[in-house]
């Protein structure tokens, strides 16, 4: 029977790979990690979709959905790592975003960023997936993230999130 995991050559590895320990749980970067909420605007400029990936069923809490993301390489910025991760896991280019700012889950010793952007005017982007890691990647409706079974640190930061990108926090 084949193995449930990807080869290891075919995973983008660095330094910042590891389990950091906080209080009766862990979390994944030893640096911390990042991730990229990406969203495309109606003309009137509503929220109407972002970019989700459906993760690997053997990554840490596989089969949920949440951004694209990952632990931070050491001296790596959390935005310069989301940006690494959107392009590795979602075939997301860094030229097609336009950054809006940033949302961090800090749990002392371990940091979230969730970098919050648009697509950069002019830019076509066409998440899919480009690594193991991703199950699916795509544009989901705003009004479809919630009935999706998402990671649980996304889920209860979603709300949140869509109110900073439509500009209401």
């Amino acid at each position: 029977m084949p193995s449930p995991f990807p080869p290891r050559e075919t995973l983008h590895r660095h330094a910042g790979d590891g389990w950091v320990a906080c209080g009766d749980h862990r979390h994944w970067g030893l640096y911390g990690a990042a991730g990229l909420l990406l969203a495309r605007r109606a003309p009137r400029g509503d929220v109407t979709d972002v970019v989700l990936q459906h993760r690997a069923p053997w990554s840490d809490q596989g089969g949920t959905w949440a951004v694209p993301g990952g632990a931070l390489a050491p001296d790596e910025t959390p935005l310069d790592g989301a940006l690494r991760e959107s392009l590795e896991e979602a075939a997301v280019p860094p030229r097609a975003v336009h950054v809006l700012g940033t949302h961090v889950l800090d749990h002392g010793p371990w940091a979230y960023t969730t970098v919050l952007a648009d697509v950069a005017p002019g830019a076509d982007v066409a998440p899919a997936p480009a690594d193991p890691e991703s199950l699916d990647v795509r544009w989901v409706a705003v009004d479809d993230v919630a009935t999706l079974p998402l990671l649980p640190a996304f889920a209860a930061a979603w709300p949140a999130l869509l109110a900073r990108l439509d500009g209401r926090a």
